[in-house]
């Protein structure tokens, strides 16, 4: 139950700003942001390990990054979800027939952001306008998402100036840690009381623009617990 923030600009001369917080069994192996792929020169990413796929990707172009959903295929075995993102990277279509469970795929480059939702059935293209955004395990900004409710507005009146232009989203996701991992509202999370075994692992900021992409991240010292994060 990852949770992505977006910010697409009003002019293409300004970059895509995305804060991604994800969700996953701490118990999974994984590895940070590097370019973990040989057949995949170029291409720098968030490694599942069981899986060799992608929680997020990115090259000198675009970005992209997965979240889970209710509903999708029924194959007794579902394909890995983490393909998804490299396949995106590397400019493939989705694979038809798709053989994952559900899922939000956002996709960035410098012409803005698009998000394709499948839960079963034809999948659904959402390109995004120009403002701030978030999804979750719902569709984009939508307003029975909890956590959406809660905090967009917040996310939207924060400024992405400067340098160190995520800070003030970092300062917001702060003070949704105040409410508590199991809330609703979290995006620091502990979705084990809703039946999941994924807790909060780490935060991620990109932006891609003209000068290309670029990514940080930092891991939680305790997943569900927020600690100040240096991206």
């Amino acid at each position: 139950m990852c949770t992505v923030v977006i910010r697409v600009p009003e002019s293409a001369d300004d970059d895509v700003r995305i804060l991604a917080i994800r969700d996953e069994d701490p118990h999974r192996p994984w590895r940070p942001l590097g370019q973990w792929w040989p057949d995949r020169p170029g291409v720098t990413g968030v490694l599942d390990e069981l899986a060799g796929g992608a929680w997020l990707a990115h090259d000198d172009e675009r970005l992209a990054v997965l979240l889970n959903r209710e509903g999708g295929s029924t194959v007794a075995v579902p394909a890995s979800r983490g393909g998804l993102v490299l396949g995106s990277i590397a400019g493939d279509p989705l694979p038809d027939p798709l053989l994952t469970l559900g899922f939000n795929l956002v996709e960035a480059d410098r012409g803005g952001v698009r998000i394709t939702s499948w839960d079963g059935g034809v999948p659904r293209l959402t390109d995004l306008a120009p403002g701030t955004h978030m999804i979750a395990h719902d569709d984009v900004d939508d307003p029975a998402t909890p956590r959406v409710a809660a905090w967009l507005a917040d996310f939207a009146a924060a400024s992405t100036d400067g340098d160190r232009w995520w800070e003030e989203w970092v300062a917001v996701l702060r003070r949704t840690a105040e409410i508590g991992p199991e809330d609703d509202r979290a995006i620091i999370r502990d979705n084990q009381p809703h039946g999941y075994p994924t807790l909060t692992l780490l935060v991620c900021a990109a932006k891609i623009g003209a000068t290309g992409v670029s990514a940080t991240m930092a891991t939680l010292d305790d997943p569900g617990a927020w600690n100040d994060v240096s991206l």
